[in-house]
């Protein structure tokens, strides 16, 4: 099955542009990004978990704020998903373990990544699917260009959900190639950061002296954006 066209969404500069001058609201993003995975994810498997009513919950208070002449941040009203070996407050981080073995307890603390994002208005619509422990069995994702086609891993449900508009943009990891191949075969943008620039603290890890966490978006200009959020660099260097 090959799915005819995929979906889009505007640019993060757009959609940031156009929420700050309320010609867009984080409700109508948010509901777009829901309706593209109510209409694809039993095809394409790309979510772990999605939090419906906690995005919402984060739209409406992200309006309040807006009515209020107050800035929710730059990120505000841009829906993302963070793959399942990140750790985000409130859900457990499976990082892609067999279904039979016992779910751990929901985490406590975002990711400092996701604490990042989160600060900055993104909103997050859950966790994305990760090849075991991001190394071991490909996923259950489907290519969304070509569903009898893999997605390339270990950050398959990343790239599948930001290819069809699920969300604005998703984190993916990378010890070898697993942000760069599923973008690429996906259709879409990955970004590997230069190794220590970005916080791996919360994020279940393959190998300490090479992992590295990155944006998956739809576009060069969106991981430019997303990425000097994600930067841990000081200006200088």
């Amino acid at each position: 099955m090959k799915i005819s066209s995929l979906l889009t969404l505007p640019s993060i500069n757009d959609a940031s542009r156009k929420i700050h001058d309320r010609s867009l609201t984080p409700m109508q993003l948010v509901e777009s990004c829901l309706s593209n995975i109510h209409k694809h994810e039993t095809t394409i498997h790309a979510w772990v978990v999605i939090d419906e009513e906690g995005a919402r919950k984060t739209a409406r208070s992200q309006e309040r704020l807006l009515e209020s002449g107050l800035d929710p941040g730059p990120l505000a009203g841009i829906p993302i998903g963070v793959k399942d070996i990140i750790d985000v407050q409130g859900f457990p981080t499976r990082a892609g373990a067999p279904p039979d073995l016992k779910s751990p307890e929901p985490i406590s603390v975002d990711a400092v990544v996701v604490a990042k994002l989160r600060a900055a208005g993104a909103i997050i619509l859950g966790k994305t699917v990760t090849t075991q422990f991001a190394c071991m069995d490909p996923s259950p994702t489907r290519n969304p260009w070509k569903t009898s086609q893999t997605p390339g891993g270990s950050s398959s449900g990343s790239a599948a959900a930001v290819a069809l508009g699920m969300c604005m943009f998703a984190l993916g990891t990378q010890t070898g190639g697993s942000i760069i191949r599923p973008s690429s075969y996906c259709g879409v943008v990955g970004l590997k950061p230069t190794h220590g620039r970005v916080s791996m603290d919360g994020i279940v890890p393959v190998s300490r002296v090479l992992d590295h966490v990155g944006p998956v978006c739809a576009c060069v200009s969106d991981a430019r954006i997303i990425y000097s959020i994600m930067n841990d660099a000081r200006d200088d260097e």
